[in-house]
């Protein structure tokens, strides 16, 4: 790197940490904490007001809002974010776990009632990496318990012996659900990625050799069935024998009570921020498995690569949803995912690949994000934006937009910037995520 590079990323991370400090942290530390049931409130306009008329909460959203505490309190050691995160496992388990069946409900009222007893193995991996990470900075046994006994339910009742991989939207008791609305008939790109999240994590802090047996059967199977054998680039859905299903999204809207109501089309479509953000993610498992560094760089450069010439917007900046696996983008909105997803990608791209090229589409699609897609009055991002950047969507949470996203985003990309800029550091993005770049 040139000395201008250097002073860009020394800029770009000043900014990131003010806005993490000073907006994200600050937003969700004074809103979403629920101090009459428990858990956490996470549906906020654009004016950043609580919604109370859509207080539901999902698996997704709290255990989401418990990762996002533990983040923060990685990163700013201020023990109210720790009983943040303590409060909210205490809510999850008496409310959302099933002592008659095993696993965790996909949907409470606000005061805890059941509303939908569903198991979304999509939910329900987010359960194993919020109480790892929990476990992670509280030493709390009961965490890593419900850690440990989701992932042998998971195990016992949504693997698919026959096809591998897991059954991902199911009943009560753990029977599968139909096709239709509830996608019970599909198997996903992003369930598996994030199940492959969760496992990472699981086995950090457990050290189980089924963890780890699990965790490198997932990426096998993702890496086997899901990327496509042309681009190179993520797939989004399959049936049960791993056919591919061509859709541009799997996904009806982002009110849906639950995972699914899948559209197929003629036409397939890889998302960009996907295959970024797995990009990175299997970096990161790679690590905590003990592999090289750069074990998977030929694996992720050609998804890295195609973000770029595709999704990256040359014009305006900031990342478009998605396109086709050849060709420009076809849809060409910008939500908060992926453009937060994409900072820290491209930076791990940088650090494991070391071409400029991500370096240039970090700093581009910060720059959009900065300008468009932050609110920096009330320190959150919008939901969605046009190409350009005008507003389509400026509310800032609900049961899917919660902490996770933006504060993961922040921190993993202030890391990143810190390991470019310090190699003498920690030499890989699993050691600093171990102890958190402000107390090494």
């Amino acid at each position: 790197m040139d000395d201008q590079d250097v002073w860009a990323l020394r800029r770009a991370s000043e900014e990131i940490r003010e806005h993490f400090e000073n907006g994200i942290v600050r937003f969700w530390t004074e809103r979403s904490i629920d101090r009459e049931y428990g858990g956490f409130n996470v549906r906020f306009d654009q004016n950043g007001n609580f919604i109370p008329g859509e207080s539901d909460k999902s698996i997704i959203s709290q255990t989401r809002a418990i990762w996002g505490f533990c983040n923060f309190y990685r990163h700013t050691r201020n023990p109210l974010h720790l009983q943040a995160a303590r409060q909210g496992f205490d809510f999850l388990v008496r409310n959302f776990w099933d002592d008659r069946h095993g696993g965790w409900y996909w949907m409470t009222a606000r005061d805890g009632t059941l509303i939908d007893p569903g198991k979304v193995v999509y939910g329900i991996a987010f359960a194993i990496y919020a109480l790892s990470e929990y476990h992670d900075v509280s030493e709390d046994p009961a965490a890593l318990d419900y850690a440990c006994r989701t992932f042998d339910c998971l195990q016992k009742y949504a693997v698919d012996v026959e096809n591998g991989g897991y059954l991902e939207n199911l009943e009560e008791d753990w029977r599968s659900c139909g096709g239709g609305k509830m996608a019970g008939d599909r198997k996903t790109l992003n369930t598996h990625m994030h199940v492959m999240e969760a496992f990472t994590t699981l086995y950090k802090v457990s050290r189980e050799e089924v963890h780890r047996r699990r965790l490198r059967e997932t990426i096998d199977l993702i890496l086997k069935k899901m990327i496509h054998p042309i681009s190179g680039c993520c797939m989004s859905q399959f049936d049960f024998a791993w056919n591919n299903i061509p859709a541009r999204s799997i996904y009806r809207s982002w009110d849906f009570e639950r995972q699914g109501e899948p559209l197929d089309t003629d036409e397939e479509a890889t998302c960009y921020g996907h295959n970024v953000e797995f990009a990175w993610l299997l970096v990161r498992a790679g690590d905590v498995l003990g592999l090289d560094h750069r074990h998977y760089a030929e694996t992720i450069r050609p998804m890295l690569d195609h973000a770029v010439r595709y999704g990256v917007d040359p014009k305006h900046g900031g990342v478009f949803c998605s396109g086709p696996h050849q060709g420009p983008a076809t849809n060409r909105d910008k939500e908060f995912w992926e453009n937060m997803e994409v900072l820290p990608g491209f930076l791990d791209a940088y650090e494991v690949l070391g071409d400029p090229i991500y370096l240039n589409a970090f700093h581009a699609c910060w720059e959009f994000s900065r300008t468009h897609m932050i609110n920096h009055e009330l320190g959150e991002w919008i939901f969605l934006a046009k190409e350009d950047g005008t507003p389509v969507w400026s509310h800032l949470g609900n049961n899917w937009k919660i902490n996770y996203h933006s504060g993961r985003s922040m921190t993993e990309a202030l890391t990143r910037i810190d390991l470019i800029l310090n190699p003498n550091r920690p030499n890989t993005a699993a050691d600093a995520y171990a102890t958190g770049p402000s107390h090494r």
